[in-house]
């Protein structure tokens, strides 16, 4: 049985990986980890320290300024962590890399297998159609507090991979200017209850390719979320991501 805390547990995708825990029989939810103290379904607290029980895994869906106390908590205990939160800067990204010399870490803003897909479709086109021009839209419900998604910047990373001079531009409102041939534009829009949808354009004379993922519920992230406790609950120290899970699902 696979012991988990959930980080964020008040947020709408920390209560929906709690439901679906709930319905798994190698896994249970011991505790939640968010700003209040609250007892609810389960038991969620304001301080980490103060969980009777240790984890096998955390994982956080919550704010990056967490960042520090989580990763302090998971080496002090010997616990695989797990974190799809957004908005991750260079040193949060430092910490969870050094996290994963003593424990394991995993790091996905987007734990949707179809999404890794998408990526992995955008990065082979955009390999082969080197002379098109690069085009990424995600649209977000209207409580989304970053843009561009954490998803969208994947994407682009990718992509970055193949096409090297790539350089990423978020709004043209400002530069009365012919596209340069190295963007990659990036753009967002927030609306509704919109759950979360990505498309990569790649534009060329005369045509358009569109690669799009939607997303029509949160559940789909959840159960993503949920295969990723239990490859980290197996792993050794080290820093993995959506790449090592699929490889993973391919042996």
């Amino acid at each position: 049985m696979i012991k988990v805390v959930v980080s964020g547990a008040k947020g709408k995708m920390g209560r929906a990986i709690s439901r679906l825990i709930g319905h798994k029989m190698d896994m249970k939810v011991i505790a939640g980890y968010d700003i209040y103290y609250e007892e609810s379904d389960i038991v969620i607290y304001d301080d980490l320290n103060k969980i009777p029980d240790t984890p096998d895994v955390i994982i956080d869906f919550s704010h990056p300024t967490v960042v520090k106390k989580l990763t302090e908590y998971a080496v002090d205990k010997g616990v695989a962590l797990v974190v799809g939160t957004t908005g991750l800067e260079k040193e949060h990204k430092e910490m969870l890399f050094n996290a994963s010399k003593k424990v394991p870490v995993f790091v996905s803003h987007n734990m949707c297998m179809g999404v890794f897909l998408l990526i992995n479709l955008a990065k082979q086109a955009s390999k082969v159609l080197q002379g098109y021009d690069i085009e990424i839209v995600e649209k977000h419900h209207n409580q989304k507090i970053d843009a561009p998604s954490g998803t969208a910047i994947m994407i682009a990373d990718a992509i970055k991979e193949v096409r090297k001079d790539a350089d990423y531009v978020y709004s043209r409102a400002d530069v009365r200017q012919k596209r340069d041939k190295n963007e990659i534009g990036i753009h967002s829009i927030r609306g509704g209850n919109l759950v979360g949808e990505h498309t990569v354009l790649l534009i060329g004379e005369n045509e358009t390719i569109e690669i799009t993922h939607k997303l029509a519920s949160r559940e789909v992230l959840a159960a993503g979320a949920v295969n990723v406790i239990r490859f980290i609950a197996k792993q050794k120290p080290g820093y993995y991501t959506m790449k090592d899970l699929m490889n993973s699902s391919l042996n």
